[in-house]
Parts: C-alpha cells; sequence; structure tokens
C-alpha cells in the first residue's frame, strides 16, 4: 500500500466552513472574513488589461507590485517577496527554517496554518497560553527551549481579533536568542494602522518577518495574493520554496493598482470599522460579549457550547452563517465577519431576538 510521510498522515485537511442553510433560504456568509465592500474599480481594470499578456507567464520577481508596496509603505523593494496568499509565505518561511527536532513556538488561539505549515515541515508545534485572547509576551518567552526555531504571531490576531501593541512586539523580539525568527503575520494590519505602529523596520535586524494580505481591507481575495518583508539571508531560502509565476498577470495587476491607491483602502477600513462598531454595540446591549476587535470581524462569546450553538441554529434558520471557533479552542465561541451595514443590522436583529427568548 502507497503510504504518506507519516506528519501529513497524521495532519486534518484545512477546514472549510459550513455554509449549509434550511432548503430554499438564501445563505449570507459571515464566516470567511471576506470584504464587505469591492475592491478598487481601478484594481478591477488593471486585472482586466492584464488578462491580454495571459498567453505569457506572470512576472516571477513580481517588479511592478514590489515597486507599489514600497512606495505606499516606504519599505526597501529588495526586501519584499510576494506570493499567492501569505499562507504561502507562512508555509514557506516555516519550511526552510524548521523541520523534524525543531520546534515553532506560538500561541493557544493563532491563526491555524502556523500549526499546519510546522506539520508539513515535521517540526514540532508547541502553543503557550494567551491571556484574556491576546498574545502574551511572557508566555512566549517562558515557552523558548534549545529547539524552537520560529515564533510566530498574529497581530492582530485571527479568529480574536485582538492585538499587542508595538511595545510589546519588540519586548518579545529583544527577549528571543538572535538565532530564533520571529514572524509577524499582519493579515488584517489596515485596520489597526491608524495607530502608526507599522513593524516594518524589524526586518532590518535579521531575523523578523511581517506578512501581510491583499484579502481584506483591499478585497481582493479571489486574487490569492500576499506579501511580506524578509530579512535577505531568510529571503534568499524561503523563496526557493515559493512557486516561482505563482502569482498571475490580474492578480499583480491588480494588487499593484490597488496598492498604489491607499485613499481607497482607507474608505473600506473606515466604514468597516464603523459597521463593525455599531453591531458590536448592540450586542452589548443585548447582553452578548463581544472581544475588542482590531480586524474585520468580531468574536462573540457565549456562556458555553449548548448556548453557541442555540444561536448558530437561530442565525442558520436565517440564513446567516458564522464561524464557530471549535478548532481553535474557543468552542463557546462565532466569529462574524463584518458584511455590510444592512445585513449585520439584520443580524443584529436575528441575535437580539433570539437572546430576549433565552432562558
Amino acid at each position: 500500500m502507497i503510504k504518506p510521510r507519516s506528519n501529513i498522515a497524521a495532519m486534518h485537511a484545512f477546514a472549510l466552513a459550513d455554509l449549509s442553510s434550511p432548503p430554499g433560504v438564501p445563505v449570507v456568509s459571515l464566516a470567511q472574513n471576506e470584504s464587505a465592500f469591492p475592491p478598487n474599480p481601478v484594481a478591477i481594470e488593471a486585472a482586466e488589461l492584464a488578462l491580454k499578456d495571459a498567453p505569457l507567464y506572470p512576472d516571477p520577481d513580481w517588479a511592478d507590485l514590489r515597486a507599489a508596496i514600497a512606495g505606499t509603505h516606504g519599505v526597501d523593494p529588495g526586501l519584499i517577496l510576494c506570493s499567492a496568499g501569505s499562507m504561502d509565505l507562512i508555509s514557506s518561511l516555516i519550511g526552510a527554517f524548521a523541520g523534524p527536532g525543531d520546534t515553532v513556538l506560538s500561541t493557544a488561539h493563532a491563526y491555524g496554518y502556523f500549526a499546519s505549515s510546522a506539520q508539513i515541515s515535521g517540526a514540532d508545534y508547541v502553543a503557550v497560553p494567551e491571556s484574556g485572547l491576546t498574545v502574551s509576551v511572557d508566555a512566549l518567552l517562558a515557552g523558548v527551549t534549545p529547539t524552537t526555531r520560529i515564533v510566530c504571531i498574529a497581530n492582530p490576531g485571527n479568529p480574536t481579533g485582538t492585538r499587542i501593541p508595538r511595545s510589546e512586539v519588540l519586548r518579545l523580539r529583544d527577549g528571543l536568542p538572535e538565532d530564533v525568527i520571529l514572524l509577524l503575520d499582519e493579515a488584517y494590519a489596515e485596520f489597526a494602522d491608524d495607530l502608526d505602529e507599522k513593524m516594518f523596520d524589524l526586518a532590518e535586524r535579521g531575523n523578523t518577518v511581517v506578512t501581510r494580505s491583499f484579502s481584506k481591507a483591499h478585497a481582493l481575495a479571489g486574487q490569492r495574493i500576499g506579501w511580506g518583508v524578509f530579512p535577505p539571508k531568510i529571503a534568499e531560502h524561503a523563496r526557493k520554496l515559493i512557486t516561482a509565476g505563482g502569482v498571475t498577470q490580474a492578480s499583480l495587476a491588480a494588487a499593484a493598482a490597488s496598492m498604489r491607491d491607499p485613499g481607497y483602502v482607507a474608505e473600506i477600513v473606515t466604514q468597516t470599522s464603523n459597521i463593525k462598531d455599531s453591531f458590536r454595540a448592540g450586542l452589548l446591549r443585548a447582553g452578548l460579549e463581544v472581544m475588542q476587535s482590531y480586524t474585520n470581524f468580531v468574536l462573540i462569546q457565549f456562556a458555553d457550547v449548548p448556548q453557541r450553538e442555540r444561536a448558530d441554529a437561530a442565525l442558520r434558520a436565517e440564513g446567516i452563517i458564522m464561524r464557530p471557533m471549535t478548532g481553535y479552542g474557543l468552542p463557546h465561541t462565532l466569529r462574524a465577519t463584518i458584511a455590510s451595514a444592512k445585513v449585520m443590522e439584520r443580524t443584529l436583529g436575528v441575535m437580539t431576538a433570539w437572546k430576549e427568548g433565552e432562558p
């Protein structure tokens, strides 16, 4: 019998959201952390124009996109790597620098792809406790051992929506051994960029990687494109595992056009945040516990798993699908992506009515 590698056999397949609803009931998905708004029209136009080059392979060096990112964020273009989604950057980094006998360290409710990437590479994955559903720098530093090769945090976090300030990130980096890589996944960072705490400069130390995404604030999830700032000696090896030409012509063009119009992205962030704050305030008034969030979603906590299941059933009966966070060690929670104001008002009405009917 043909057998896979033992570490792959032990893995679970990537979990997709359950988007089922009663027959005949239209589905409204609040389960995927997709943008509530469409992409910039200039990004759509750029992608359409790029299709004329479809017979050609895309630029494997992402030159125009790197220039756009550098111009907007003030980053050295030579430090930028791009790929078909930031997941690919994460797996390439971990695959290049951690393997059997090594440890990848993260936190209890961290982004699940950190663990998956460690399993793929054959490294051990260790998760330390969080404090109030927030990354604990003290716990991470205490969890470092001689086998630790990479420490991964998502900031802001998914699925918690919480974040730690730049001062805590610096305390973490300063407390780690110099030969341990710190990976900062900032897929939702645009929703906190108003705090003026960008972390790209840490890559200059030579042992920190910062990844970002075009899927959230840029509304390009369907284009599958991400980017990151890598120190040269780390980029040299991580790039070996990134598929050459893996980002399509259309994706590169759309991402570059979107990046060059930060005002549009800022407007998406502002509108999404306003809807999120209104939705969260309504849930709090209804007597529900909702985490402060620096992302395009909120995490709703229930008294226990049965109560979460009742809430989920009430929402699904109306075709509204949120994401239970059981796989993240939070089985008593639902994560709700922020959609349009109209959808969130309807969702709030369903949840408020359900809560009023609870014993």
